[in-house]
Order: C-alpha cells, then sequence, then structure tokens
C-alpha cells in the first residue's frame, strides 16, 4: 500500500463532507483541516471554507468572500447550514462529546476548554468528530459531562433539540464510524486497512455494531499528490496519526 495511515485518515475525512453541497465547512485541527480542503479540492467544490472569524477562503487562503462571525451566528449556525468537525475528550455510544471537564463537574479531576460552542454546534447544524488516538478512555460508556449534544440527549430535549440535531460521523486513527445502529448506537461505516475489530473492540469501553462494515478506502494518485504536494508539503498530518 503507497498510502500511510495518515493519508488514509485524510481523505476519510474528506468523505464526511461528501454530499454537503454549499455549507461552511468548520474543521478544528490539522486533519479536519486536510480534509476539509481535499473535499473541495475534488468532489465537493461548492464547500465554503472559513478562516473562524470574518472571511471565506479557498483552499490557498484567497480570501473570497467576507462572512464575519456575528453574521455566521445569525444566518449560518442556526439553520443547518454549517458543518463542524470537533475534537472530543470523551465519546459515548449515542455521540455524547466532552471537551469541558474529567470527573465529577463539582469537583473535577481535570479542567478542560469548557462546553464552549459545542452544545450549539450539535443542536444547529451537522456535527462531526476527529479522534487522533482512539482509545478506552475517549470512548467511554458515559461522558462526565455533556457539552456536544448525542442522540439519546437531543431526544430527552424535545423537537427543538432535534430539528437540525445531526452528529454525523466519528473519524479516528483506525476508522470512521456513525450512530445508524439501533437506537442511534454507535456503528463501524469502516475501519482503515490493516486495522482489525478486535484492537477496535479492546479501544473503546462499549459495544460497537460491526454489521456491514468496509475497509476505508485507500487515496487515489490524484487526492496523493494533492495531499503531498499541495496541501500538506511538510508532512504534519504524521505527526498527528503515527504511521
Amino acid at each position: 500500500m503507497s498510502a500511510t495511515r495518515a493519508e488514509i485518515v485524510v481523505v476519510a475525512m474528506a468523505e464526511v463532507f461528501r454530499g454537503d453541497g454549499e455549507v461552511v465547512a468548520s474543521p478544528m485541527g490539522l486533519v479536519p483541516q486536510l480534509g476539509a480542503k481535499l473535499a473541495r479540492l475534488t468532489f465537493e467544490p461548492d464547500l465554503l471554507l472559513s478562516d473562524g472569524e470574518a472571511y471565506l477562503l479557498t483552499t490557498d487562503g484567497v480570501v473570497e468572500g467576507w462572512q464575519p462571525f456575528r453574521k455566521m451566528l445569525d444566518t449560518i449556525v442556526p439553520h443547518g447550514r454549517r458543518h463542524v468537525v470537533m475534537g472530543a475528550n470523551q465519546l459515548d455510544r449515542y455521540g455524547n462529546q466532552n471537551i469541558s471537564a474529567i470527573g465529577e463537574h463539582a469537583r473535577p479531576k481535570k479542567q478542560l476548554l469548557g462546553v464552549r460552542g459545542a452544545p450549539g454546534n450539535t443542536v444547529n447544524h451537522r456535527t462531526s468528530y476527529w479522534v487522533p488516538r482512539h482509545s478506552r478512555r475517549v470512548f467511554v460508556e458515559a461522558v462526565d459531562v455533556v457539552s456536544g449534544v448525542g442522540y439519546d440527549s437531543a431526544a430527552k430535549a424535545g423537537a427543538s433539540a432535534q430539528k437540525y440535531h445531526d452528529v454525523h460521523r466519528v473519524v479516528s486513527n483506525l476508522g470512521v464510524f456513525d450512530f445508524g445502529g439501533p437506537e442511534h448506537a454507535m456503528r463501524a461505516v469502516s475501519l482503515h486497512p490493516g486495522v482489525t475489530r478486535d484492537e477496535v473492540t479492546a479501544a473503546t469501553t462499549f459495544g460497537i455494531d460491526f454489521g456491514g462494515t468496509a475497509t476505508s478506502r485507500e487515496p487515489t494518485d490524484e487526492e496523493l499528490r494533492l495531499i503531498r504536494a499541495v496541501l500538506d508539503p511538510k508532512n504534519l498530518r504524521d505527526k498527528e496519526v503515527p504511521a
């Protein structure tokens, strides 16, 4: 196989945006950014990329539009026209995410970012997650703090929380997962080449549905060229996802 694990993951992240069309992509982190840019350069040319503050940009950083954050909050975020990719310190089987604190909320063992924009992201538009190191510390039976809203939490909150709620994909260094299992439980969409079900099971505290699991696709020659020569010539991807 000519592609590295990192390049497989970048392509898997690009596939997260397939079919989105003209929406604002907000990829947080190196691999999500590479995936969004690769998607725009190949099969999703209408994808809108933002600098996060005021401008819409091309994949090489040329300004092509003005979208200040206040306008983003008024016209994009509440109407399902955005796809954000966030990280996660904890994720459970129903897509609840924690980036706030580890341990009891009143006296946490570790204080993290806080809930930030995670609740609003998950109830207002499509949300995916990037986990560079798939482990039992991240994929937990129950998150300590609900930051991003999972399917069971959205159901408890009622119709207003479910209108645009769409936890779409989780991409990790081991595979791609969605919430198409019973009662929106996590299932494996694909495992990256060389990854086994036993490896994923050992790195996850809850059961994952492996019915219909495929193998993550390898990059095309053109995608490899774009990743290596255009998007990440300094090979930073291998620091985030070691071979």
